[in-house]
């Protein structure tokens, strides 16, 4: 019988052991993950700690009971892979019953990621938090619960929940403004919290668009969020409990820290067996997902892949190419070579009463790098049609390439349930396709009053930059 090992049970790892299983129900699937989560939506954690999901359990797609009594997987948490053996075909786990070797036929490193630390003094201290795990989801809601019960004390009068207090304990203080420091300033605003968000840069959400970040930041600002750009975070002051933020220009007074300042590969393991790394820092592999080592495959937040626009390796890690790439190994391992796909870097965010979205390429430098002439517009338009009631706006900048018109990247703003992460589909598209920006304007998107005008903003905005080439 042959045996697929895995290592790493989320996304990638557990995808691909489901489907070889399913397509390959002889196959021997052994997966080795050392926590005691697996299959779970980490991307839901800031709701988890908002208070909107109640639960831990709700986050978890399929329980490992489930995984060993229904899918027939030899699934074993609290084991941690510490050495591979390609000469050997084997990899070594440790585990509270001891020390396992385990033999492979073919093996797959879905090690994920982990948050980057970054050079700031102070990050040992209590109240510093991260949040690349549900230990940590479950630590920050523990948080804000004995936070939200310390102010109900001091104010027995106010009410049941924090949330309906003016201000709960704290203030507190966000290191980053990716997806993670902007969706948890509304998860711990929303309880109440003085929030205090930092980013090095001079923008948050630097992947989007300049348009979309400044109006996602006036907006979060809006919300009460005292952001600080372009300051260095140099300290996490205080004795043994985290007491201020100290940057090169000021020091601020705050209770709790969350580190949020994006994360890298987890690739020690595959390092130590001589697994070869791209330019990215990522485990390189072929559009199957095979490494340089035969039989031995990298999927999920560990590896590289292709983009879709300038056809080099990527790193950018999110759920969906987690869980295509791991089913496109599954796939490959019981039999038949299927390819993972390439990416786009497509993603969305909420902050508070604004949604955004993006995909492709929309950095001039990248895209100049990658050969292209790029021109960027960026247009408003109203979401539903003038005379509907509660109609919004929808913000659109579109990126292209001068000279041949391709549609590079597009990056999307609206109020909240106006459309911008929807009509996003219709963008990655085109991204996705190399359409011209031309036949994107004339794509037949749907329209009725409630749900769109008649020329859609993304329609609008291919036309008005295609107009400026």
């Amino acid at each position: 019988m042959s045996t697929f090992v895995v290592v790493g049970g989320d996304a990638a790892g557990m995808s691909a052991a489901s489907k070889a299983k399913r397509e390959a129900p002889d196959l021997d699937v052994v997966v080795f993950e050392r926590g005691e989560w697996v299959s779970y939506g980490a991307c839901g954690l800031p709701y988890y700690i908002k208070g909107e999901i109640q639960s831990l359990d709700d986050l978890v797609s399929v329980t490992p009971e489930e995984f060993r009594e229904e899918r027939d997987i030899d699934l074993r948490t609290g084991h941690e892979v510490t050495t591979i053996d390609p000469d050997e075909r084997t990899v070594t786990a440790e585990g509270d019953e001891g020390t396992v070797v385990q033999p492979y036929d073919h093996l797959l490193l879905a090690t994920g990621a982990e948050p980057v630390t970054p050079p700031i003094e102070g990050l040992e201290r209590e109240g510093v938090f991260t949040l690349g795990s549900m230990s940590d989801g479950k630590d920050l809601r523990e948080y804000v619960g004995r936070a939200r019960s310390d102010e109900r004390l001091q104010q027995p009068d106010s009410g049941p929940a924090c949330q309906f207090l003016e201000t709960c304990s704290g203030p507190v203080g966000i290191v980053g403004g990716g997806y993670i420091g902007v969706e948890m300033a509304e998860a711990l605003a929303a309880n109440g919290f003085e929030v205090h968000l930092f980013q090095r840069g001079d923008r948050i959400l630097k992947g989007f668009s300049e348009a979309t970040s400044r109006t996602v930041l006036e907006h979060v600002a809006d919300q009460g969020v005292a952001v600080y750009l372009g300051g260095e975070v140099a300290e996490l002051a205080g004795g043994e409990r985290v007491e201020a933020i100290v940057t090169d220009a000021e020091r601020v007074p705050v209770d709790m820290v969350l580190v949020g300042t994006g994360v890298r590969p987890r690739t020690a393991l595959a390092e130590a067996a001589d697994i070869e790394l791209g330019e990215t820092g990522a485990i390189a592999t072929d559009r199957f997902r095979e490494t340089n080592l035969p039989d031995v495959y990298a999927a999920g937040d560990c590896a590289e892949a292709e983009h879709v626009v300038t056809g080099e390796p990527a790193y950018i890690p999110l759920a969906l190419t987690a869980n295509r790439h791991g089913r496109a190994v599954g796939q490959t391992i019981a039999g038949e070579p299927t390819e993972g796909g390439a990416i786009a870097g497509t993603a969305a965010v909420k902050a508070f009463e604004m949604e955004a979205a993006r995909t492709g390429v929309l950095d001039h430098e990248q895209a100049r790098a990658a050969g292209f002439d790029p021109l960027t517009e960026t247009i408003e338009a109203k979401s539903r049609a003038g005379y509907y009631p509660e109609s919004g706006t929808v913000q659109v900048t579109l990126t292209i390439d001068q000279s041949t018109g391709r549609v590079l990247g597009g990056s999307l703003v609206s109020e909240y349930g106006e459309g911008a992460v929807h009509r996003s589909h219709a963008l990655v598209g085109a991204v996705t396709e190399g359409v011209g920006v031309d036949e994107l304007a004339n794509y037949d998107l749907a329209y009725a009053p409630p749900f769109n005008t008649t020329w859609d903003p993304v329609l609008t905005a291919a036309k008005v930059v295609g107009g400026k080439r």
